[in-house]
């Protein structure tokens, strides 16, 4: 394993947007019981959908526990471009646990940066006890496929935390980044600066908070996304009742009078979030195995869903759907999409079976820049 003694920018490296090419696409087999009721049945046939979708355009690698080869190689076994191996995760969080990558501008050569991962807040706030799989993934991974590491640890950040433009510019939300669960000892000003080291960055604007009763303390994949250089999506509702309203209408304020590292004014496209509430049931309680030590839920715990939690592949913009009451939302989600992505095709997942983990389709997929090792 290489482990590189220097840091990404000073050698010319930097973190390409998740919409520039892809080698593939790193996800994780869910299996947890407390996150994934019922044995995960319906999670994995939601994973697989998204899986496949994926290996449209390019690889997927699938990492599956050894107790969950099986039932990943008869849902995926016989599909192209999926990759299946064996490692064991605390949980299918991919986003947050994968590698960082990073590009160099010149030669074109990828490398993976390594965070320290406590399950988004350690003794603070974490969801879980015990993380240290999760926290190994990166290294293991980096390995696995022959990319040298950056080594940020002990810096604590999450894939679902940063978002690049690829052109220097880094969206972050001090909901997350200054929460005390994460990086205590650091201000805002030091963080900023390990964000730029290692991501090669010129620019960190900094959005007030995410996504209401977002458990991972606001992760901006949730809130606002980049498209393209100088545009962005901001998750938004007109109901001024909402506790929603005045977190999206903070952020849209620094979005409109900030500027990125080039210069420009971003262009912020409203995507409004589901019409109606997403909540835990009754049934759904009752398929969760907790640990002692992990968060556990509730009946009637509003959980944190936004159409913002997309994912680019190389053909498709991959878009939740939560159907129901929200099927009109849903539609209207994948219509704005559609006009501001003409490029790919939108596909939309039915995606409440991951919300109830926690989370949705970006949180469960991290990209892997095309590039050389």
């Amino acid at each position: 394993m290489k482990i590189l003694k220097t840091l990404p920018k000073a050698d010319g490296y930097y973190m390409p947007g998740e919409f520039e090419p892809h080698r593939g696409t790193i996800m994780i087999w869910p299996e947890r019981p407390g996150s994934w009721p019922f044995g995960a049945k319906a999670a994995r046939k939601a994973f697989t959908k998204i899986i496949k979708t994926i290996a449209e355009s390019e690889e997927v690698f699938v990492a599956v526990s050894r107790k969950g080869f099986e039932s990943a190689k008869d849902a995926l076994g016989s599909t192209d471009n999926v990759k299946l191996f064996t490692a064991e995760t605390d949980d299918a969080w991919a986003r947050d646990v994968a590698p960082t990558f990073v590009r160099n501008s010149l030669t074109g050569e990828v490398r993976a940066v390594n965070w320290s991962f406590n399950a988004w807040g350690g003794a603070y706030n974490g969801l879980y006890a015990s993380w240290a799989k999760d926290d190994a993934f990166t290294l293991y991974f980096a390995e696995k496929e022959g990319y040298p590491a950056y080594d940020a640890a002990p810096f604590v950040l999450e894939g679902g935390s940063i978002h690049s433009d690829g052109e220097g510019t880094i969206l972050v939300t001090e909901e997350c980044l200054l929460s005390p669960g994460r990086n205590p000892d650091l201000n805002k000003e030091e963080i900023e600066y390990r964000l730029k080291e290692y991501l090669g960055a010129e620019k960190v604007i900094w959005l007030p908070g995410g996504i209401y009763n977002d458990e991972t303390d606001g992760h901006v994949d949730n809130i606002c996304a980049f498209i393209r250089p100088g545009e962005v999506v901001l998750a938004w509702t007109d109901d001024q009742n909402d506790p929603q309203y005045a977190l999206s209408a903070a952020d849209l304020k620094v979005l409109e009078t900030e500027t990125d590292a080039k210069g420009r004014l971003l262009k912020v496209h409203k995507l409004p979030i589901p019409k109606n509430h997403v909540f835990i049931g009754e049934e759904d309680l009752k398929g969760y195995e907790f640990e002692e030590g992990e968060d556990e839920r509730e009946v009637g715990e509003r959980l944190a869903a936004s159409y913002v939690n997309f994912y680019f592949s190389n053909g498709a913009v991959i878009l939740p759907a939560f159907g129901g009451e929200n099927t009109e939302s849903d539609d209207e989600a994948a219509e704005i999409m559609r006009g501001l992505c003409p490029e790919r095709k939108v596909v939309q997942i039915p995606a409440r079976d991951i919300l109830l983990g926690g989370g949705n389709i970006h949180c469960i997929t991290q990209q892997i820049p095309r590039g050389d090792r």
